[in-house]
């Protein structure tokens, strides 16, 4: 079974960069790029690193029960 974890990618102003926090892995479990792509790259890349040494694992953030289907409609 694949574990979904968030990845948050926002602009930040104060670091002129694009942050990426993974929130169900704590505050301190960020990383952050100079481009959108890159943030979550290197974001996707954190959390593998995460889900390799981290025991137990989180458990996965709460899934939207709305398709985008469903929203169109």
């Amino acid at each position: 079974m694949k574990t979904r974890y968030s990845i948050i990618i926002q602009w930040s102003e104060e670091d002129s960069c694009y942050i990426a926090p993974l929130p169900e892995f704590g505050p301190y479990a960020l990383t952050h790029g100079e481009t959108y792509e890159e943030a979550l790259q290197n974001g996707q890349e954190v959390l593998e690193l995460l889900m390799e040494t981290t025991s137990p694992l989180p458990p996965p953030p709460h899934t939207f029960k709305t398709s985008i289907a469903q929203i169109r409609t």
